[in-house]
């Protein structure tokens, strides 16, 4: 055997030996791969009440608050997205102004809509939503009955969706996939939730404007009758045979009665709940009829200066204070307007 051929043989088993150990190191870095792929990874830490304001809601002045979150619940922001969201801006005002009746009011208007939310991210396996949602509840009501079974739930969840990835041990191209299609059904479960708050809230607004429009209707034939009551008075004094020119002396002071309105109680209105907390005020005008009696017979709206999506609740306000009101007694009817303001 040639030289050559026996310096061939003789590497072949070096080459061998090589390639066996390159193949172990390929393997071992593939394996260390999977372990740290998806599954491997650890979640962000969830937030807790005490850090789901974000620090930017947080450094907002008391009116900067009032004034977001009454746009944000009129948008249907009402707990989403995160940080820039109804429930998150009255919590930051509550933590300055703890005294402030408007955000605890909000608050709990927002409350069972959070906790449905917490249910369904739950559902879909949206475990990052699921867990700001949960501590945006405990930070507004740490008592909350339904608090524990709902973080029970999800971590039950949470627990059993980490084995069953781990068992499928997803690629980072189906682990991406899948938030994707989280974030997508987090989206749809969230319009179609405050979609169903605006259409309570549509359904609420036309019902009062149903009730309004009725009310006006009856204070309106209320005085047209208490007009015809007086047009009829009129008529009969008219034809009425003139008393003696010398009785009339004698009869003046028993009917001397004052035609000028003297006020006994005036109540003030109640200023609208969903008005006060969107920091709205405004004035509104009306118009109405004193009785003999001093009782205010009739009222209504002539006009009124007030934000258009509260204009019912504030006119609402002022018929119903007004109503409510008493004057010395009259001589005869006398209608009158007062300007209400609210402050």
């Amino acid at each position: 055997m040639s030289a050559s051929k026996k310096r061939f043989h003789g590497m072949v088993p070096v080459a061998l030996t090589l390639a066996a150990v390159c193949a172990l190191t390929a393997c071992g870095k593939k394996d260390e791969a999977a372990a740290t792929g998806p599954v491997a990874t650890k979640s962000a830490a969830a937030p807790t009440p005490e850090s789901v304001v974000s620090a930017s809601v947080a450094s907002m002045t008391a009116d900067q608050l009032r004034e977001a979150a009454g746009k944000a619940y009129n948008e249907n922001r009402l707990y989403a997205p995160a940080g820039n969201n109804a429930m998150e801006y009255y919590l930051a005002l509550r933590d300055k102004q703890p005294g402030d009746a408007g955000a605890s009011s909000a608050l709990n208007d927002l409350l069972p809509m959070a906790v449905v939310a917490a249910e369904q991210g739950t559902t879909r396996q949206d475990f990052a939503e699921a867990n700001r949602l949960l501590a945006l509840i405990g930070k507004a009501d740490a008592n909350h009955p339904a608090l524990e079974r709902l973080k029970a739930s999800a971590a039950s969840a949470e627990a059993k969706a980490r084995k069953d990835a781990e068992t499928k041990q997803l690629t980072a191209e189906e682990e991406a996939k899948k938030q994707a299609d989280l974030a997508k059904k987090r989206e749809e479960d969230q319009k179609k939730l405050q979609e169903q708050q605006r259409q309570q809230q549509a359904t609420a607004e036309q019902q009062r404007q149903q009730q309004a429009t009725a009310e006006q209707q009856r204070q309106q034939a209320a005085a047209a009758e208490a007009e015809k009551q007086r047009q009829a008075e009129a008529e009969r004094q008219r034809q009425a045979p003139a008393a003696p020119a010398a009785a009339a002396p004698a009869a003046r002071p028993a009917t001397a009665v004052s035609n000028e309105l003297h006020a006994i109680s005036t109540p003030s209105p109640r200023f609208p709940a969903a008005a006060q907390r969107a920091g709205g005020t405004g004035s509104v005008q009306v118009e109405f009829t004193v009785a003999t009696d001093g009782s205010v017979s009739s009222a209504r709206v002539v006009s009124s200066d007030t934000p258009r999506q509260f204009q019912r609740d504030f006119e609402r306000e002022a018929l119903s204070a007004v109503k409510r009101w008493r004057f010395q007694p009259v001589g005869q009817a006398i209608t009158s307007r007062r300007t209400i303001s609210f402050e």
